[in-house]
């Protein structure tokens, strides 16, 4: 694969604190599409300072939408479709133009979650199929979020992309309140035998906390990671009891109707 022939798609809205950082990594890119949801800090600003940077604006309904919109404004023959708070590894950049399988269609990245700039030893974060070919792939919903929907075969790289989102935690609260509203949702909405085993424990309410709060700290090793890990830790044990909330008020609003 040679890596002219990758476009960056990355979703933005309000990401001063990250998006420099990302765009630090791209600059061997001949083009970064960046479709911005009306930013209203100094994103726009620090897009427009990298010169390869295309801006399309779009008001954001579904990730899903947000994503294929970002689809339809690439012409070349990859996409490397990025949060605003990724930042590629240099072995990452580096893996690009061995690439050299010409059946594949699509890679999967793992990711290193990072805590205030430090990359952690394991995070529950699974590996994103985020480098795939242009013509064979769209999103389709998935709960809060939203799935790549691949033809043909894809392989998984083993270099990373660090997570290292640097928003304040009022930000994080605002965006995951919205994500778990949907969330409950999904759950509610479908059968048991639909979902998998994770789901049907964070359906549970009760558990999935709990769980959540060992499995980051002695599974992932989180408590090797100091106070990071600890941080880490307790966002996501956070994240599970907001979606616990959700879920309780949407079934008593069911049992009221």
């Amino acid at each position: 694969m040679n890596i002219n022939t990758i476009t960056p798609l990355i979703l933005t809205y309000n990401e001063e604190p990250n998006i420099d950082r990302t765009l630090q990594k791209l600059t061997w890119a001949k083009e970064i599409i960046a479709i911005d949801s009306y930013s209203n800090d100094a994103t726009l600003e620090i897009l427009q300072s990298y010169s390869q940077v295309k801006i399309f604006k779009r008001k954001f309904d579904t990730h899903t939408q947000q994503w294929n919109y970002g689809l339809e404004q690439v012409k070349s023959e990859w996409i490397l479709s990025l949060d605003a708070d990724y930042v590629l590894t240099d072995q990452l950049i580096q893996s690009f133009n061995t690439l050299v399988a010409p059946e594949i269609n699509g890679y999967s990245i793992p990711f290193k979650y990072c805590v205030f700039g430090k990359p952690l030893k394991g995070t529950i974060l699974p590996p994103r199929l985020a480098l795939f070919r242009t013509d064979s792939a769209i999103y389709i919903d998935d709960g809060h979020t939203q799935l790549l929907s691949l033809q043909g075969r894809s392989e998984q790289l083993k270099a990373y992309i660090h997570h290292d989102d640097r928003k304040s935690l009022s930000r994080w609260l605002w965006a995951q309140d919205r994500y778990m509203i949907i969330e409950a949702k999904k759950l509610l909405e479908t059968p048991d035998r639909e979902l998998s085993w994770g789901d049907r424990i964070r359906k549970r309410k009760i558990f999935a906390p709990f769980i959540i709060l060992i499995y980051c700290l002695v599974f992932k090793c989180g408590i090797l990671d100091g106070w990071q890990g600890w941080y880490y830790a307790f966002q996501r044990t956070l994240a599970e009891l907001l979606l616990a909330i959700h879920i309780i008020e949407a079934e008593q609003r069911g049992r009221g109707e």
